[in-house]
This record gives C-alpha cells, sequence and structure tokens, in this order.
C-alpha cells in the first residue's frame, strides 16, 4: 500500500479507537450513572445518530468543494472541542448535547476518509476501502477492551482517553494529510445521485432486500443498548462487557481466512449467505435470552460476529449487482442509509420495549423481526424474475 494510505489507515485506526471507548458504554452510563430511563437513552442514541447521518452529507459536500483535508480537520475538531466539553460537563443534560456534537463531527470525518482512501491507491480498487475497514475493526478490538479496563477505575477516565485519542487523530491529520492531494468531485452523495429512477425493478428489489436489512440493524444495535444495560443488572462487569466487543472486533479480522472458503461457496447465491447469516442472528438471540453469565454471552457474541461476517458483506455487493451502471454511488447510499436507520430506530424501541414488558419480550420481538427478515430476502429479487419471464414471453 501507498505511505498515503498508510496514514489514513493509522488515521481511521486512532480515531475508531477513541470512539470505541465510550460508545459501548453509552447506554450503561446513561441508565445507570445518569439514571434515565432505557427509552430515553435510546433516544439520545437516536439523536447522536441523527446527527452523524447529517454529519454525513455535509462531509460529502464539503469534499468536493474544499477538499478532504480541511473536510477532515473540520470534523475533528468539532468532535475535539466536544469531547474536551464532555470531559468537565457530563451530567444530565450536557451529555447529549456533546454526545450530539460528537456525532455530528464524526460523521463528517467518515465520507472524507473514504474518498481519500480510495483516490491516493486507485489501481488498488477494493483494496483501499478493505484496509480502512481492517483498520475500523481493530479500532473496535482496541477501545472497546481498553475502555472497559478504563471504565471500571472510572467513568471520568474514560472521557478523558476519548479526548486524547482525539487529539492524537488530530496531530496525525495536521502533519501527515495536509500533502494528500485528492481528484475533483470523486466522491457523489446520494442527494446528487436522486435524479429519476429509471430502473424500477431493480429498485424495487433493493429497497426489499433493505427492508430485511434495516430488521437486522434493529436486532444487532440492542447489544450496543438494552443487551449492554442488562449484562449490568446480572452482574457482569463493564470489563467483560467491553471484552465481548474486543473479541468481535479481533473475530471479524483474524477470521476472514475461516470466512472466506464459506463465501466463496456462496459467491453466486448470496441470498443463501445472507440467510444463513440470519438464522445465525436468530440462534445468538436464543442464546442471549438464556445467558446468566458471561460464559453465556460470550457464545452469544461469537455466534452473532459469525452471523455478521456473512450478511453485512452481502447487502453492498447485491446492491452493487442491482445497481444500473453509473447508479452504484445511489445504491450503496440507499444502503448506508438503511443501517443508519437501524441503529437510529433500534435503541430507542428496544429500550421501550424493555421499559414496558421486560427482556424477555424483546427477545422474542427480536426473533420474530429476524423472521419477516428472513421472509423479505427470500422474496426481494421476485420483481427481477417476473420482469425476467416477461420478457422472455414477450421475445
Amino acid at each position: 500500500m501507498p505511505r498515503k494510505l498508510w496514514v489514513l489507515v493509522i488515521g481511521m485506526m486512532i480515531n475508531v479507537t477513541g470512539s470505541s471507548f465510550l460508545w459501548p458504554l453509552n447506554t450503561i452510563y446513561i441508565h445507570e450513572h445518569l439514571g434515565k430511563s432505557l427509552s430515553v437513552a435510546g433516544l439520545v442514541l437516536m439523536a447522536n445518530a441523527a446527527a452523524s447521518v447529517v454529519g454525513n452529507l455535509l462531509g460529502g459536500w464539503l469534499f468536493d468543494r474544499i477538499g478532504g483535508y480541511r473536510s477532515i480537520m473540520t470534523g475533528i475538531i468539532i468532535s475535539v472541542c466536544a469531547l474536551l466539553g464532555l470531559n468537565f460537563y457530563h451530567e444530565w443534560p450536557s451529555y447529549l448535547f456533546f454526545l450530539i456534537i460528537i456525532g455530528f463531527g464524526s460523521g463528517i470525518v467518515f465520507p472524507s476518509m473514504y474518498a481519500m482512501a480510495g483516490s491516493v491507491w486507485p489501481e488498488g480498487g477494493r483494496k483501499s476501502f478493505n484496509a480502512i475497514y481492517l483498520a475500523q475493526n481493530i479500532g473496535v478490538a482496541l477501545g472497546a477492551a481498553l475502555g472497559g479496563i478504563v471504565a471500571s477505575v472510572s467513568f471520568d477516565y474514560i472521557f478523558l482517553a476519548n479526548f486524547l485519542m482525539y487529539a492524537a487523530f488530530f496531530m496525525l491529520a495536521v502533519v501527515s494529510y495536509r500533502g494528500i492531494t485528492i481528484k475533483a468531485n470523486i466522491q457523489t452523495s446520494v442527494l446528487q445521485e436522486s435524479s429519476q429512477i429509471k430502473n424500477r425493478t431493480a429498485f424495487t428489489a433493493l429497497l426489499i432486500l433493505c427492508g430485511g436489512y434495516l430488521l437486522c440493524w434493529v436486532g444487532y444495535v440492542q447489544w450496543q443498548s438494552t443487551i449492554a444495560t442488562y449484562t449490568q443488572q446480572i452482574n457482569i462487569t463493564l470489563t467483560q462487557y467491553s471484552l465481548l466487543w474486543t473479541i468481535n472486533g479481533t473475530l471479524i479480522v483474524l477470521g476472514q481466512p475461516l470466512i472466506r472458503p464459506v463465501v466463496k461457496t456462496f459467491e453466486e447465491n448470496l441470498k443463501k449467505q445472507m440467510i444463513i447469516g440470519i438464522v445465525i442472528f436468530m440462534v445468538s438471540f436464543a442464546v442471549t435470552a438464556y445467558a446468566g453469565s458471561f460464559q453465556g454471552f460470550l457464545a452469544a457474541m461469537v455466534i452473532l460476529t459469525i452471523g455478521e461476517m456473512l450478511i453485512w458483506p452481502a447487502v453492498p455487493t447485491i446492491a452493487n449487482q442491482l445497481a444500473p451502471k453509473g447508479r452504484e454511488g445511489f445504491y450503496q447510499g440507499i444502503v448506508n442509509s438503511t443501517a443508519t436507520g437501524g441503529r437510529m430506530i433500534g435503541p430507542f424501541l428496544g429500550g421501550v420495549l424493555v421499559d414496558s414488558y421486560g427482556m424477555g419480550i424483546l427477545f422474542g420481538f427480536l426473533i420474530i423481526l429476524l423472521f419477516i427478515s428472513i421472509g423479505l430476502t427470500v422474496f426481494y429479487d421476485r420483481p427481477l424474475k417476473k420482469e425476467k419471464q416477461i420478457v422472455s414471453l414477450n421475445g
């Protein structure tokens, strides 16, 4: 890889490591330390995700107008200022205020990081983005592991550690990113690609597929919200809970050689790969429902990670296959927006269910949602098959 890509990869790892000190523990802090209900905690995470969406849209817009370096620096400075404030004021409602600003600032950074990665090594193709994805998962593993240890001493140190990591990211960007040149208009956004859709059948198939994808994310994000708080109620320590996310990130990084033969088997039938992944998700939640110890949650997390490795890469791949030539960016934008929608809806929906009916009902509800997700995945390509039959009959 070129040196310029390496500094982007290192920057992404530092960035995600810093954020991973905090995000797995957000719901625990809001519920246990600030004394708010899970419904309120879900609303806070929804606001954070919504601010991140706005930041992403603004980040893409800034990238096209002022370049990658200035866009990234804008996002980092906003995040660093918010994290500095969070170190001094982390009671309610200042916690909500600063978390929204952090989501907005970090959202600005990501589009430019990906666009710059593609620009500095165009001949590398997907290798650039795979390197960034790998850096993100290493950051998740490191940040979650260290975050649990730090939080077990004092939550105040979590905010300090997060600030210091972003400060390190700021210094790296100042020193190394200024000289990275990019090609203008390399990035397009959903807004820019929103001209009239000509292939309605392919787009309908994509929306059906993304409906199932959304439900998977609603379930997955419970591990960061309601399940996080549930582990505290049954006396699993913060260090142990954070270790679960460390294992998640480590498995994704180290498990690639093991999962590759499975993925290759379903290379021509991604629908089956997704269905198997969703069934694995269901098994994971069934195990979680009966888990009463760290070992049970560990088993559930390992199972969940296997399902994640099958589902998450399959959806953008199918979207790329469905996309008409020149519309790939728009279709991928739909996929990314769907994932963000799941992260926004999931914590609030889960919090309301747990506050009203308890964890048992939540797990049953999630399994029902995953059944619906399987149905949507099974039938997503039916419009395409009907269109093909009509074409063959008319031909």
